[in-house]
């Protein structure tokens, strides 16, 4: 039997309930593919530069993303340790998914087994006359 899985936030995957924003989740899936400065989803979306700037603030503040200065822009990348955190909790739900799928699986052929049991045989068809 597995451990129940906590629901609560732990390590970079209390950062989640960020990415429930559309648009926010649209920003950090671009930034998925390649380090952006914050103009480039910008360019991309339907939505002012100044709102992927508040988007971008937030993500950083759940620990989502990064950012560097290079010249005189700000470079926005992906910070692997919280796709990690996701990854380690989606793995443990999906554990404890396929334990209680298992346990269904078993409980109901038991039930199957026991109810074929208290059946009596039906009786064996012989030849038409």
């Amino acid at each position: 039997m597995t451990a129940p899985v906590s629901h609560q936030p732990q390590g970079g995957w209390r950062a989640h309930p960020r990415l429930g924003d559309s648009t926010r989740r649209a920003i950090f899936e671009s930034l998925v593919a390649a380090p952006k400065p914050a103009r480039e989803p910008a360019d991309l979306l339907p939505v002012s530069r100044p709102a992927v700037s508040q988007h971008l603030k937030v993500l950083k503040e759940a620990g989502l993303v990064a950012d560097q200065a290079e010249g005189t822009r700000r470079v926005y990348r992906v910070q692997p340790a919280a796709i990690a955190a996701m990854r380690e909790y989606l793995d443990r739900m999906w554990d404890h998914a396929l334990a209680a799928f298992e346990a269904a699986v078993e409980q109901d052929a038991e039930a199957d087994t026991e109810q074929d049991a208290t059946q009596p045989p039906e009786p064996a068809e012989g030849p038409e006359s």
